[in-house]
């Protein structure tokens, strides 16, 4: 297989413009999905809700303005194939980020959110300790390297995020009951700005379950379903129940209420039954760059994370 080179440079620009696009352009799948609830949800005040949520997405990516003022959190999520080589060595990646996101930050296309959790000061470019998140995966059946950026909203991420670990008896009927009791929380008052996408993770650890419940809301494109069957009937199983609750964009009502439930499981210890739950705003932006061995440089918002 022939080695692909990615210079520094290539690095920064991929992690520059895959968080600013993400910041500012609507993912294909979020924007289509709305647009159907809008065709026929009859609650009045949940169409607003829709119609003014389109209408400012349509502003600002015509004026090149941020979808939300709140861009969160930076995060990354890089794969890799086995015949990438990038210049200094992976090290590289975490450096990149950081100016990237530094870079965007001052030019106003992220909002300085990231502050000391004690002391609360704010440094004003999003760049500390273990933040910008980068997340990376080398894969050995691809030829080139996508760099996968998610601006994760404040409100999804404080308010939309769970754990427990349950008793193998509890079984599928207690991990319904806590992923309800999870959307009823976090959906209070629009809390985490619904319609979201839920990241539901299963098994493994507690740490493995919380990593896979959020890549799964922050990864996955709307309508991707699990490939196993049981696992996929229990996420249209969930997106039914939540469709039926009335919750319904902003927590105000109506049938527009989830734009996806996507689960994930890890294998777990037989004696307990770790659960993760995160949600993803209703915007649920996402920007991928890819560098094939061309050199050419596409993006897209169509992440293929293989995590399983």
């Amino acid at each position: 297989m022939r080695e692909l080179f990615v210079t520094r440079d290539t690095v920064y620009d991929m992690m520059y413009n895959s968080i600013t696009m993400a910041a500012t352009i609507m993912p294909s799948d979020v924007k289509s999905t709305i647009l159907e609830y809008l065709n026929r949800e009859n609650n009045e005040t949940a169409r607003l809700h829709l119609e003014v949520i389109m209408r400012n997405c349509e502003m600002a990516e015509k004026e090149g303005r941020l979808l939300c003022p709140d861009t969160g959190s930076p995060l990354y999520y890089v794969r890799i194939g086995d015949n990438v080589r990038v210049e200094g060595g992976f090290s590289t990646l975490y450096g990149e980020a950081k100016k990237a996101v530094a870079k965007a930050t001052a030019n106003g296309k992220l909002r300085p959110n990231m502050v000391h959790p004690i002391t609360r000061e704010n440094t004003g470019t999003n760049v500390g300790y273990y933040l910008p998140k980068v997340e990376v995966r080398f894969d050995p059946h691809i030829d080139y390297m996508d760099v996968i950026a998610v601006p994760k909203g404040g409100g999804s991420e404080i308010f939309g995020t769970f754990y427990r670990v349950m008793y193998p008896a509890d079984g599928k009927r207690g991990i319904m009951k806590f992923v309800l009791d999870c959307i009823k929380e976090s959906t209070y008052a629009g809390k985490t700005c619904p319609p979201n996408i839920l990241g539901i993770g299963i098994g493994g650890t507690a740490d493995i379950c919380m990593k896979i419940a959020k890549e799964a809301a922050v990864l996955r494109p709307i309508g991707s379903r699990h490939p196993e069957k049981e696992i996929a009937d229990l996420e249209m199983e969930l997106v039914e129940m939540v469709q039926s609750s009335g919750i319904g964009p902003m927590g105000m009502g109506g049938m527009s209420s989830v734009l996806d439930v996507h689960i994930e499981y890890a294998v777990t210890h037989t004696a307990g039954l770790p659960v993760g739950f995160n949600a993803q705003c209703s915007l649920s932006r996402r920007k991928v760059a890819r560098i094939t061995l061309d050199g050419n440089m596409t993006y897209s918002d169509s992440p293929e994370w293989e995590y399983r």
